[in-house]
């Protein structure tokens, strides 16, 4: 493979899916590049984000998370990186954790990815799931248990965002979530290989056929799937999204 921070990966052929009880994952291609793909059905799992122990210190890593569970009572069965975040991990823009705000929404353009607007915002709702632009997150309001604003959206209403270009080079391997219209799965990606921004947003549209989808990050991409073998080191994290399973 071509990361040096992507480890343990086995016996996924192209196209094989399998399943982890609370998650399904798959690798499937399009235009010649690799992509991981991992459903998760919120009417029927726990999706949620991490941030923070109870000490209040920043997670970092899908290993603290996991031991924070408990490990006899529950396990993290699938974790991604969910947003941007500056040098102490704090997250960028909004983010919401159990209904409590940890950081405000930031509506306003700015320098990187974050703000090439509109970017969005991921909200987690008893058993929905929604990917949200900024500007109408903030005017609608919705009911968020959780949610991490990020940016750039990828796909907006069925349209990629108008400033990806067929013609882009900037290539990274990219991670980011898309939500089905009937908002009850979220379907997270991390490509294998480096892509466009332009690539990316056209797998979530048309190969998966996700209404909305917004961008996590294209630096700092990882994945935690431990049913198929795959846990991704590298520096800490940020906000983290997961889904808690509980042990038989």
């Amino acid at each position: 493979m071509k990361r040096a921070v992507r480890i343990l990966i086995f016996w996924i052929g192209m196209g094989f899916a399998t399943s982890a009880g609370a998650v399904d994952c798959v690798e499937r291609s399009s235009r010649g590049k690799s992509y991981s793909v991992c459903t998760v059905d919120v009417t029927r799992e726990k999706l949620r984000l991490f941030l923070k122990d109870d000490k209040g210190a920043p997670f970092g890593g899908f290993t603290a998370v996991d031991a924070a569970l408990g490990g006899a009572d529950a396990r993290l069965a699938f974790g991604m990186n969910a947003g941007m975040y500056h040098q102490d991990r704090s997250p960028v823009g909004y983010y919401l954790e159990q209904g409590v705000e940890e950081m405000r929404v930031v509506p306003n353009a700015g320098p990187g990815n974050f703000g090439l607007l509109p970017n969005g915002v991921f909200c987690i709702a008893k058993a929905r799931v929604y990917v949200v632009e900024t500007l109408r997150f903030m005017a609608e309001e919705p009911r968020c248990e959780y949610a991490t604003q990020s940016g750039p959206m990828l796909v907006i209403d069925g349209d990629l965002h108008p400033k990806f270009l067929v013609s882009g080079t900037s290539r990274y391997i990219r991670n980011g979530v898309g939500v089905r219209a009937n908002g009850t799965q979220a379907i997270f990606v991390i490509s294998n290989d480096r892509v466009t921004f332009y690539e990316f947003g056209n797998f979530f549209r048309d190969v998966l056929a996700t209404p909305n989808a917004l961008y996590f990050d294209g630096n700092v991409s990882r994945l935690y799937a431990p049913e198929i073998g795959r846990a991704d080191l590298g520096r800490p994290m940020g906000p983290i999204v997961g889904v808690v399973e509980a042990q038989p």
